[in-house]
């Protein structure tokens, strides 16, 4: 097996072994007593019929996906050829051989069996040979491959996206995800997914260039992350971040097998550049979809129906690809977050491949989440406090002390300015009169601000020179 050239797949259609049962299957059909003649030494067993020396290729079918080791019709007729030159009689083309449609359209090895322990040892590696084509089929959004897959019950989905800067890719702004295990869903019966509560999912924040460096052609949205809450980290911690995230759902690579996890992604070769730039380390079984190709090609079958441009009104073209807000618009989606954010974007991108699996999934309404959670905090669940800094709100005219709860909304905890307050969790922040910008027990605390007001009181003020009487 050492010696083998390269060869095109045309022409290679006929399953080796099927030849020799077809011929089997013909003997016996017409009554045919192969054993009494002087050729019978070639059909005694499927190891004396290899002894013709039949060159092969691997492939697999465009259909079954089922690899095959496969011969072409030129050389059955070599065959028939040669035992009308050894033996004088003339054996027909049987009708019932196996033909397979390739899915390979790149060269293949050639190879030459003419024992057993040539074709066994061939025949190893067909799982594998499978395992590629069915690599292939997935990453180009084959709906046949893809509906098997989900409907297998048993693999994990891991939606990705990264957010990085116009101007340089490597420099990475956000990263989110969104998965989904089927399997264990599956067992405990609880199947179709629910995105809301059966997705796991986060969204990290890179802290270094946070509100630093901002895209003008396609800006995100760092603060709206709808499903959760948002984390801040240096950028030196993402790729830990998302090695771990990956490693506890993956299972170990194999040759032969799928593995158990599925990387999902809108236009995900670019997710996958990033991750190999970042070295994160992915196993080659792992499978990919791309929602973009899969949904192109439902479009191009004719699934998907006659589609119109939302903004043009014009027929879409075939081979046009939709854009991740195309592709939920398409859907019936009005997307319920800000597209352009990491983690929005992952948990939607999930969101439309299990809504092409599943049509009748809903859309969950992250602001119903948001109101559990406002229910929660007035029945008197514990308030998060985060020190935010201090800051001067007047309230009618009149400076306030004290503290300020900040009522929440889209996006994760911070100030913008002075003064002014967003973030999806309820955080207490210190309000002082006197603009102090010093947490709770250092210089300029409450403590400080009651000190001044008993000062006041009794006449006294601070001044560049001291303390000193302002009573008349």
């Amino acid at each position: 097996m050492a010696d083998f050239r390269l060869v095109n797949p045309e022409g290679w259609e006929y399953d080796l072994q099927s030849v020799y049962s077809a011929y089997i299957g013909y003997f016996q059909l017409h009554n045919v007593p192969w054993y009494d003649r002087t050729w019978g030494q070639f059909f005694e067993t499927f190891e004396q019929f290899l002894g013709f020396s039949w060159p092969v290729i691997t492939v697999t079918d465009s259909w079954t996906g089922r690899a095959h080791i496969v011969t072409r019709l030129t050389t059955v007729g070599a065959f028939i050829k040669m035992i009308k030159t050894r033996f004088g009689e003339t054996l027909p083309t049987p009708d019932n051989m196996l033909k397979v449609t390739h899915f390979e359209t790149s060269q293949r090895h050639l190879r030459n069996v003419a024992d057993w322990a040539t074709y066994k040892k061939l025949y190893t590696t067909l799982p594998a040979v499978a395992l590629a084509a069915f690599k292939t089929r997935i990453r180009a959004g084959e709906p046949k491959a893809i509906r098997e897959l989900w409907a297998k019950h048993d693999k994990t989905f891991l939606a990705i996206d990264f957010e990085w800067s116009e101007r340089n890719p490597a420099t990475f702004l956000e990263w989110g995800y969104a998965a989904v295990r089927c399997g264990h869903l599956e067992a405990v019966g609880a199947w179709p997914p629910m995105p809301e509560s059966n997705y796991r999912k986060g969204h990290y924040i890179i802290g270094d260039y946070v509100d630093k460096i901002v895209n003008k052609h396609c800006p995100t949205y760092p603060w709206q992350y709808a499903w959760g809450d948002s984390q801040v980290i240096p950028k030196s911690k993402l790729p830990q971040i998302v090695q771990s995230v990956i490693s506890s759902l993956v299972s170990p690579d194999a040759e032969t097998t799928a593995n158990s996890l599925v990387l999902v992604g809108h236009g995900v070769t670019s997710d996958i550049q990033r991750l190999e730039e970042t070295k994160i380390k992915i196993p080659n079984n792992v499978l990919i979809i791309d929602t973009a190709s899969f949904e192109r090609a439902l479009f191009n079958a004719g699934e998907r129906g006659t589609m119109h441009d939302p903004k043009t009104g014009k027929l879409r073209a075939q081979g046009s690809t939709l854009s991740l807000g195309g592709l939920l618009h398409s859907l019936g989606i009005e997307p319920p977050c800000a597209l352009h954010n990491a983690g929005n974007d992952a948990f939607m991108c999930l969101l439309a491949l299990q809504k092409m699996m599943e049509p009748g999934t809903t859309t969950p309404d992250p602001d119903a989440r948001r109101k559990s959670k406002l229910a929660g905090l007035a029945m008197g669940a514990p308030i998060p406090v985060a020190f935010m800094g201090h800051l001067t709100v007047v309230d009618g005219g009149q400076p306030m002390s004290g503290y300020f709860k900040s009522p929440g909304g889209l996006g994760s905890p911070r100030v913008r300015e002075r003064g002014v307050v967003d973030g999806e969790m309820d955080v207490v922040h210190r309000i002082s009169k006197y603009g102090s910008a010093s947490p709770p027990g250092m210089g300029g605390s409450w403590k400080d601000d009651k000190e001044r007001d008993r000062e006041e009181r009794e006449g006294w003020i601070r001044s560049a020179k001291g303390l000193r009487s302002v009573t008349k």
